[in-house]
């Protein structure tokens, strides 16, 4: 939880700098020096109040109407803003996989927010032992993990084949991993022992998919990697 909350910017491992307050002062001059470079943002403040309602919404899926109405802002505006978060590689958005196995599929994104510390800020999440115990710990480690698995692909120059997958019925699996014509699915649990139900989404992707040793995976909180019901079980450590 240390490692989540401190998040990754690499001048706060380099220099040894208190993670809360380099992070408090990299927010206010992004909103206050940095967004106003990039367009012309007239009310700071609301976009500051944007920035802490996107990340309320992190690994969730993206309802834009409801995010302008609940910050006081126009559809247009909304969507604007978001562009500058994702210009500025703050947050991205993940893709539905719209394989056809016969269920209907959700269309909208997810909006996952690229450096968890960052992400404990906007949620006032003061310490680690406050990540361990809030009700948005298994975003926040959701979102770890996708940031990582960008990383990956992007450190190999090569394009993010990454997506995720649900139903209109509530089937789902967090991510898909596309490797050539491969895909892999994953499940992320922030849980630091594996519970039965963790694998109940990777069952239901490959019962759907018609192959029931379909390449699955799934990453945890906990210290040891595995393979369990067929999938190989990742420490989060190993990403």
């Amino acid at each position: 939880f240390p490692t989540l909350h401190g998040g990754f910017y690499p001048r706060i491992h380099d220099k040894g700098l208190d993670a809360g307050r380099w992070l408090r002062d990299y927010y206010q001059t992004y909103v206050e020096r940095d967004v106003r470079e990039i367009v012309n943002v007239g009310d700071l403040e609301a976009f500051g109040r944007f920035m802490r309602l996107c990340a309320g919404r992190n690994a969730q899926l993206l309802n834009l109407s409801s995010l302008a109405t609940d910050c006081g802002i126009t559809h247009p505006t909304a969507r604007s803003w978001l562009s500058i978060l994702e210009a500025s590689f703050l947050v991205m958005l993940l893709r539905p996989h719209h394989g056809n196995f016969g269920k209907r599929m959700i269309k909208s994104p997810k909006l996952y927010f690229l450096d968890t510390g960052l992400l404990c800020y906007l949620l006032r999440i003061r310490d680690p032992e406050d990540l361990r115990h809030h009700s948005s710990r298994g975003a926040v480690f959701e979102s770890f993990v996708v940031a990582e698995l960008l990383k990956n692909f992007l450190h190999r120059a090569e394009e993010p084949d990454l997506w995720f997958w649900r139903t209109s019925t509530g089937l789902e699996v967090d991510v898909l991993i596309g490797e050539g014509e491969e895909l892999t699915a994953l499940e992320v649990k922030s849980g630091q022992t594996v519970a039965s139900d963790f694998f109940s989404g990777l069952r239901a992707w490959r019962q759907i998919n018609g192959d029931p040793s379909a390449p699955a995976a799934l990453v945890y909180g906990g210290d040891r990697s595995y393979r369990r019901e067929g999938v190989t079980v990742y420490r989060w450590a190993d990403l």
